[in-house]
């Protein structure tokens, strides 16, 4: 149960006091009856709350996919650069944040969400969620290398990472790779590659656990996840 002050607040619909004078006006309904309080109590799976006629469901979470552009970072608000946040307009609750985060100069999915249950799962180290990067590298990728990877690299830590998968898309002078990943070290793909000698020149995120990065979603833009892909994310977040 909510305040019907709160709900509608919470969806957007304009501050407390704003909300208080369309109560006030008689703008307010829930289920068919004209509410008289703010204070009132709604259930917000069995009440239908209206505003001149319009039914305004409650969705006490969103969740968005970005396709983040280099330049800007993975934060709520930073005093030098632009953040993801920037980009993220139309959202009805001011409490989303990123999951996770990429470098600067590092583009590609990201999930923008309020939900913090999900997001502890999604980067808890136990849970062991893989995310997959697209990577152009100078200097030339091996087969060696991709046994190097699964067995593990040191990048300068107590432990070496754990095992990774690479896939070599071209290998030459610059070599292209996709390569998977089951943690979340700071700089981990260009630290384990600058331990192979190598250095990545472009890191692109193309997955993260169950979501993918659309092929028509462009640098800089977003949509709401569709229902197959919360699906998807409440289950990781259930523990299933």
């Amino acid at each position: 149960m909510i305040r019907l002050d709160k709900f509608l607040s919470e969806m957007g619909l304009g501050t407390r006091s704003e909300i208080k004078k369309l109560i006030k006006t008689g703008q307010i309904a829930i289920n068919g009856t004209v509410a008289a309080k703010p204070e009132t109590k709604v259930d917000t799976d069995a009440d239908e709350v209206s505003v001149n006629g319009r039914i305004v469901k409650y969705q006490r979470y969103e969740y968005y996919l970005f396709n983040k552009p280099s330049g800007c970072v993975s934060a709520t608000c930073d005093n030098v650069h632009d953040t993801v946040m920037d980009y993220i307009t139309d959202a009805v609750h001011d409490d989303l944040f990123p999951v996770g985060r990429l470098d600067i100069d590092t583009e590609g999915l990201l999930l923008i969400t309020n939900d913090g249950a999900l997001s502890h799962e999604l980067l808890s180290p136990s849970k062991h969620v893989a995310k997959t990067y697209y990577a152009r590298i100078d200097g030339e990728v091996t087969l060696d290398d991709i046994i190097r990877f699964k067995e593990g690299i040191d990048i300068g830590e107590e432990r070496p990472t754990k095992p990774a998968e690479l896939v070599i898309k071209k290998s030459g002078s610059v070599s292209e790779i996709e390569l998977t990943i089951t943690e979340g070290k700071f700089h981990q793909v260009k630290r384990m590659f600058e331990a192979l000698g190598k250095r990545v020149i472009y890191l692109k995120r193309i997955s993260m656990g169950p979501l993918k990065l659309p092929d028509d979603l462009k640098t800089g833009t977003y949509r709401a996840l569709t229902q197959a892909e919360t699906d998807m994310l409440m289950q990781i977040k259930s523990g299933k």
